[in-house]
């Protein structure tokens, strides 16, 4: 087998690979001899066909295994002679010549072949010992509790019949009953029997509630409503429709009661207690939400640090997922890039710096996590995935198998964990001091946050660009490719 290289430009490489025919008969022959042992053929004895005939039935297939074999054996020998990494799987290109391929697959002409690469730049590691981070640490507010205590103590609230007569008012329960039509017929999904209505909580689609108001137990109603152009049942979405709904009662809230009671509906043996763990509660989320901010300043300390340049198709795949999500967005808001004062290739452009940004942060981390020997136990999987199950209740066990049956997306468990390792690993490098805050600095608006990125996009974009740059979430995802 002869290689040559034949392009380096930047990332990539091109190399020009030719297997003689010789080598392609005395292949083949191996092929059908080992085949020889196993084919059974009417006619013959057990390992007494004959090579020729062999070669007549199975020489096209065994030769396709053989060129097969030769492509994963070039380019092995291309990256280990060349100490490469590669952005993306080979790309090879055979000859466009039926004649000249038919020959090589009779063995009697040489198999030439170009293998087209993508690799990974080189990454020197940059000193971190000037970096110095500050992390906002905000005590959890006795407001906070008490306003957590009283959704706890509203969601847990009993109602009371508020009488025949009476009208119901928002913050009023309503049990009820509709039949809806679409252009004067029923409509799957339209009809309800004994169904709870909290009157203001937004259950319904729009305009529903609001048209109950005043109703009375025994009253039906005609309403009049229209879908939402994003409705999840796409054959209603941007319908109008109408509802016969007939209240059967009206139901009044009872008085909010945080007391000793309310707290052992939660599982809490008392109030001090139940307090207590919604503090705690809080202070986790407070913790979580510091530490994204802490990791975003180190990656934006990194993002300083290193320039160079980026495998185009990781740039190219990158921009697409983050442009996808963009036009999706614009889509459901209804708004065009004139809406938010700018222009489709003004936008294009600030977002392909978040997707450059997002490959080389991932690209910088990997290369970081390598060096440190950054380890991931089975232990920490397992964990995560067991994680990701509990989130879909009563499917955990499908979830289960999907993870543990498809490597590509079992990778999306590890990432995470890789990634939080490594930064764990670089805050040890930093100086990294604690500043107090309050709640609303610590969580002060994204959407600034999100133009701090290196694209620095308008204001109106900024919103989006909060969606797509996630590179302080998910820079773990180029990271483990």
């Amino acid at each position: 087998m002869n290689v040559t290289e034949t392009l380096s430009q930047g990332l990539k490489r091109e190399f020009q690979v030719v297997l003689n025919a010789a080598d392609l008969k005395t292949r083949l022959d191996d092929g059908l001899q080992g085949l020889q042992g196993k084919a059974r053929i009417n006619g013959f004895r057990p390992g007494k066909v004959p090579v020729g005939h062999l070669r007549r039935l199975y020489g096209r297939s065994v030769m396709a295994d053989v060129v097969q074999n030769a492509v994963n054996e070039a380019n092995q020998k291309i990256v280990a002679d060349n100490g490469l990494k590669l952005a993306f799987e080979p790309q090879i290109k055979f000859p466009e010549n039926k004649d000249e391929i038919e020959a090589a697959m009779e063995a009697k002409g040489d198999l030439a072949f170009t293998v087209a690469l993508e690799v990974l730049p080189k990454i020197e590691i940059a000193d971190l010992s000037d970096v110095a981070l500050v992390k906002p640490v905000a005590e959890v507010p006795d407001a906070d509790v008490d306003a957590a205590l009283e959704r706890m103590a509203a969601s847990n609230r009993s109602f009371s019949n508020k009488g025949e007569k009476a009208k119901a008012d928002k913050g009023d329960r309503l049990m009820i009953s509709f039949v809806g039509t679409l252009e004067g017929k029923p409509f799957d999904g339209g009809t309800g029997e004994g169904i709870s209505l909290d009157l203001g909580a937004g259950q319904f689609i729009p305009g529903f509630e609001e048209q109950l108001e005043g109703i009375k137990a025994g009253e039906t109603r005609t309403v009049k409503v229209t879908f939402p152009e994003n409705y999840t049942a796409t054959h209603l979405a941007g319908k109008p429709a109408e509802f016969e709904v007939t209240a059967t009662e009206v139901q009044a809230p009872e008085p909010v009661k945080i007391d000793d009671e309310l707290a052992k509906s939660f599982g809490m043996e008392s109030l001090d207690a139940l307090k207590t763990a919604v503090r705690e509660q809080i202070g986790r989320d407070f913790g979580q939400q510091s530490r994204r901010k802490l990791k975003k300043s180190l990656l934006d300390a990194l993002d300083g640090k290193y320039s160079f340049e980026l495998p185009p198709t990781l740039v190219e795949q990158e921009f697409a997922a983050v442009w996808s999500q963009v036009e999706t967005d614009m889509k459901e808001s209804k708004k065009s890039f004139e809406d938010e004062g700018t222009t489709e290739e003004a936008a294009k452009a600030d977002y392909r710096k978040i997707a450059e940004r997002r490959v080389r942060l991932g690209l910088v981390l990997a290369e970081i996590g390598e060096q440190a020997k950054v380890q991931i136990s089975d232990d920490e999987v397992t964990q995560a995935l067991v994680e990701r199950a509990r989130q879909f209740p009563g499917q955990e066990k499908q979830v289960w198998e999907f993870y543990r049956k498809n490597p590509q997306a079992l990778a999306e468990i590890r990432a995470p964990i890789f990634e939080e390792k490594v930064v764990d690993h670089l805050l040890g490098q930093v100086k990294v001091e604690d500043q107090s805050v309050s709640r609303e600095a610590l969580y002060a608006d994204e959407d600034a946050e999100a133009a701090t990125t290196e694209a620095k996009p308008k204001k109106a974009a900024a919103k989006k660009a909060k969606k797509a740059d996630k590179a302080e979430d998910a820079a773990g995802d180029d990271a483990s490719a």
